[in-house]
């Protein structure tokens, strides 16, 4: 799990419990009685969801959950592993030819992956391969703006459907005022037309802002990894050196993913194995 996402959840958590309940007199649970409204809930809840309902199809929804798996996982791909796998796929493609790279395809669980390297197996020319890793890479693009635009719109309906709560509350407060309940029955009733502003709040900067922010880093990651992929794969179809290509790859890590790469030992594609390469040893230690 990623540790970031559970330290500020529980944190943000801590810092508005703590805010509700700590006064000049100390520590008084009681005041979270203040903030529970079921109507109020329902308002802001029920209105931004049905309003995204209305705006999305319903294959979006059905996203969440991976999408909410992918924010909260730790990243297990290394893109040095990217690199030692483009690099030896290369040196094989030298000695056997293009065509000896289908088996090693087979291996790898990456799907762009394999499909890259199938593509160069089945004798695409440059241009055209070019041509459809730049169509792909736009289909994908698109598909993550639409997916990111889910949790940006429903970070900007928290806040509204807040404020047509508070209106609704306060419509409701002013038309039934009376004298006769004092100053503390309007103090009262003002409190819960408020409420609605607060869980509108809650949800767009603790909820829908928080996932989008991260989806993106992640979207933005895995393109990272495409993009990588498809600069090694037109340059194994164009007979360029194996240690070239690891270098130009290289330009696409960190500064500290570099260094950590020296570190392992792993340079000239040594060291740390790739899954496609381990899986090449047990099948020959079967045979």
């Amino acid at each position: 799990m990623e540790l970031s996402v559970l330290i500020g959840y529980v944190a943000v958590v801590f810092a508005i419990i703590f805010g509700i309940v700590f006064g000049d007199d100390g520590i008084n649970f009681s005041l979270l009685s203040n903030f529970i409204n079921g109507p109020s809930i329902f308002i802001v809840l029920g209105g931004t969801s049905f309003v995204l309902l209305a705006s999305f199809p319903l294959k979006v929804f059905k996203l969440i959950p991976k999408h909410i798996k992918m924010i909260i996982s730790k990243d297990k791909k290394d893109p040095n592993e990217y690199i030692e796998i483009i690099t030896e796929l290369s040196k094989e493609a030298r000695k056997k030819g293009l065509l000896a790279l289908e088996d090693k395809a087979l291996t790898f669980e990456d799907d762009f992956l394999r499909e890259s390297i199938l593509l160069i197996v089945d004798a695409i020319e440059p241009d055209k391969l070019k041509g459809w890793f730049e169509q792909k890479m736009t289909n994908i693009e698109r598909r993550n703006q639409e997916e990111k635009r889910f949790y940006d719109f429903g970070a900007a309906l928290g806040p509204a459907f807040g404020m047509l709560g508070t209106l609704i509350g306060l419509v409701n407060m002013l038309k039934a005022m009376s004298l006769d309940g004092g100053a503390e029955a309007l103090g009262e009733n003002m409190s819960v037309a408020l409420i609605t502003t607060f869980y509108g709040s809650m949800l767009a900067n603790c909820v829908f802002m928080p996932i989008g922010n991260k989806l993106e880093i992640a979207q933005e990651r895995e393109m990272l990894y495409k993009e990588m992929i498809i600069e090694g794969i037109i340059a194994i179809k164009e007979g360029e050196n194996p240690r070239y290509i690891q270098e130009k790859l290289k330009n696409f890590l960190a500064e500290h993913e570099i260094l950590r790469d020296s570190a392992d030992g792993d340079g000239d594609g040594e060291g740390k194995k790739s899954k496609g390469s381990k899986k090449e040893k047990k099948s020959k230690k079967k045979e």
